[in-house]
């Protein structure tokens, strides 16, 4: 790595600007605008996110998710709840998301609860997904050591032939969660590094407060 290479290494944003008149009041609903815009723009895996939770000693983990689905009260995401985030979530449901458009020199971050949803809706997504996926699914011990990926595929395999004919059931331990939020930045870069940031917090269970923050 040359360093200083790094050091100089810097983009100017120059895309859009962003307003405390041109954003909605409601932060879901701005991000829905948002979200659409980045589908217009083909932003390559727009529901690509970070999630970030912790332990309940605060050490903190992340990694990409991807967003299954976005209502009034949150955002929805599906995961083994037996994998370090399952399981952090349980002890701590306290989480982040972070969404990154680089075209769009565009970046949203989301603060707030975490907690599974119906069975019912993770039944219903779980069978709406390839079969492959469905297998590897019920395959795969997420986050726990192994000793080969020979042994993933060869159950892999043996369960491909099991279900070829059959619906692959549910495992109890896989499933979805919905973050509802407490705190969303809509953050839109600009040139300078005098960046835009509106930034949605909630005083109630109806209200939200908008706010300019200095970049």
């Amino acid at each position: 790595m040359n360093q200083d290479e790094l050091e100089n290494e810097r983009k100017d944003y120059t895309a859009a600007t962003l307003t405390e008149n041109s954003t909605k009041a409601d932060p879901m609903k701005q991000f829905e605008v948002w979200f659409d815009e980045a589908q217009e723009a083909k932003v390559p895996e727009r529901s690509a996110m970070t999630l970030a939770t912790a332990t309940t000693d605060g050490r903190p983990s992340a990694r990409i998710v991807l967003l299954k689905g976005v209502h009034d009260t949150g955002f929805v995401f599906y995961t083994n709840y037996l994998s370090r985030k399952g399981k952090e979530i349980t002890k701590n449901p306290i989480g982040a998301l972070t969404f990154f458009w680089p075209s769009m020199e565009r970046q949203v971050r989301i603060e707030g609860t975490l907690e599974k949803i119906t069975k019912e809706q993770s039944e219903k997504y779980f069978h709406s997904r390839p079969k492959n996926s469905q297998i590897g699914a019920v395959v795969s011990p997420q986050s726990q050591e192994i000793d080969s990926r020979d042994l993933l595929e060869k159950k892999w395999n043996e369960l491909s032939a099991e279900y070829e004919n059959k619906e692959v059931p549910k495992p109890s331990f896989w499933g979805g969660y919905i973050l509802k939020p407490r705190l969303i930045e809509f953050w839109q870069g600009r040139p300078s590094r005098l960046h835009d940031r509106i930034v949605y917090k909630k005083i109630d269970n109806k209200t939200w407060k908008k706010t300019r923050l200095a970049p």
